[in-house]
């Protein structure tokens, strides 16, 4: 039972990483909202950051600057890092962009709410 609890203080960011990735996609599928189903991608897409750093990280590691005279120290592994990054870039460039489709969507429906906005369009449809 000792080792289970070492083992699992030693995973947390992993377990956090699922848990927050779950929440999120509980979010998406769970509510018609446009605005919370964006709220559910955005934890989503934290939970993969977070994903992605923890896979970086090496205990008792050095920044990733090799110092020639000590070539047998161990290195943090800078790639998660920069991917990240550019991720959370992408991430705020997605978000913006659907919010402003969001925004759209209720000046044209009155609503964020997107079984109405499917009923209102198959109505036009059918008439």
């Amino acid at each position: 039972m000792n080792n289970f609890l070492i083992d699992l203080a030693n995973h947390i960011n992993y377990i956090a990483a699922i848990a927050l990735f779950v929440i999120g996609l509980y979010t998406v599928l769970t509510h018609s909202n446009l605005l919370k189903k964006v709220i559910g991608i955005n934890i989503m897409e934290t939970a993969v950051f977070l994903f992605f750093v923890s896979i970086g990280f090496v205990n008792n590691g050095n920044s990733p600057i090799i110092d020639l005279g000590d070539l047998g120290k161990i290195y943090v592994n800078p790639v998660p890092s920069s991917l990240i990054l550019t991720g959370i870039v992408v991430a705020v460039s997605i978000t913006a962009y659907s919010l402003s489709l969001i925004i759209r969507l209720y000046q044209a429906y009155g609503t964020m709410d997107l079984d109405e906005i499917l009923a209102m369009r198959s109505e036009v449809n059918h008439d």
